[in-house]
């Protein structure tokens, strides 16, 4: 505000001031001359105020029979969705029909269930799942020159304690269509090998992993759209656009503190130089965009986070090697995934 603008209200207030104390005392003048009235009481009624007017009854509503029946159509078959909850002994996994992908697959593993080497990856094949409708399943044509790797959701390496362990990892319903070289071959890979060294620490290891299919921003527009491309003749299978882990390392205890850690991986070539930790996200996220909820019973003061507790960092290794390792000859020992040096 300038200074001519203060200097006009200052002025303009103290003409006002004056002349409202010029009528203050001009009024108290007139008060002294004129005589005060006689005011005579007049006795108060000893009739009670009349009561508030009664509320106006609500219309009587008669119950209808409804004329339609939109549950009716449940005679023909519930639409769905439907999930295909599918155990077996080395995955649990639910099937997302639309997308011919799993929503998620849970696996398990223990010290002893890595360490252990009944099985060879040589005598498993690739099958579909036939408890799917056939109409909803992934099929093996579907990958067939699609220029997609079939990528396990839980990897075969965490299920050679058993040959129908290790077969069932085999199904499509485990797998998704993945970047091959430089993601599902390396950098892919190298993570499940983290999770894996991840029992060298715990005696208990939960691992959720799926596909996501998030939005991105248009250069020239700048709205967000969600873009994926389909495989399969005619196209059916889903190629997401990233991969999520959620990963909850148990110390054993009952009621015991779970280290939870959660990533988010561009389904892209991926420089093994790329840190992991760079691909952390907090779980909530994950759960926004999957439409899946993960830890709502795990109590927050039984959280930890699972980088803070261990070094959350890869150990690369050649494609050729990782596949000796699961033809059979044990894995050598690595260090790594260990705790952080306080």
């Amino acid at each position: 505000m300038s200074k001519t603008k203060l200097a006009i209200i200052a002025g303009v207030s103290a003409a006002a001031g004056s002349a409202a104390t010029a009528a203050l005392y001009a009024s108290r003048s007139q008060r002294k001359d004129t005589p005060s009235p006689i005011v005579t009481s007049t006795p108060t009624s000893t009739y009670p105020s009349p009561l508030p007017p009664a509320p106006l009854p609500i219309p009587f509503r008669k119950e209808l029979t409804p004329p339609v029946n939109p549950t009716g159509v449940f005679q023909y078959g519930f639409p769905g969705p439907v999930n295909d909850l599918h155990p077996t002994l080395s995955t649990t996994s639910s099937f997302d029909r639309r997308t011919r992908n799993p929503a998620w697959v849970a696996e398990h593993i223990t010290p002893s269930s890595i360490n252990a080497n009944n099985a060879d990856r040589r005598h498993s094949v690739f099958v579909e799942d036939e408890t799917v409708p056939e109409k909803f399943r992934a099929r093996l044509h579907d990958y067939f020159r699609s220029g997609y790797d079939r990528g396990h959701q839980v990897p075969a390496a965490d299920a050679k304690w058993s040959q129908d362990a290790l077969d069932k990892t085999f199904l499509l319903t485990n797998m998704c269509p993945q970047v091959g070289e430089g993601f599902n071959r390396d950098y892919w890979a190298h993570f499940e090998d983290f999770c894996r060294r991840l029992t060298n620490h715990y005696p208990s290891v939960r691992i959720v992993t799926g596909p996501l299919y998030l939005p991105k921003r248009d250069h020239e527009d700048g709205k967000w759209r969600v873009s994926y491309e389909v495989i399969g003749n005619p196209p059916s299978v889903s190629v997401p656009t990233h991969f999520y882990k959620v990963i909850f390392a148990e110390d054993g205890k009952t009621g015991g503190d779970v280290s939870l850690g959660a990533f988010v991986l561009p389904n892209a070539r991926i420089d093994n130089d790329k840190p992991l930790q760079s691909f952390e996200v907090p779980i909530e996220a994950i759960e926004r965009a999957s439409g899946l909820e993960f830890a709502g019973k795990l109590p927050a003061q039984r959280r930890k986070r699972l980088c803070e507790q261990v070094t959350c960092s890869l150990l690369v290794r050649d494609y050729a090697d990782r596949q000796k390792n699961l033809m059979g000859s044990p894995p050598p020992k690595k260090s790594g995934a260990g705790p952080t040096p306080t």
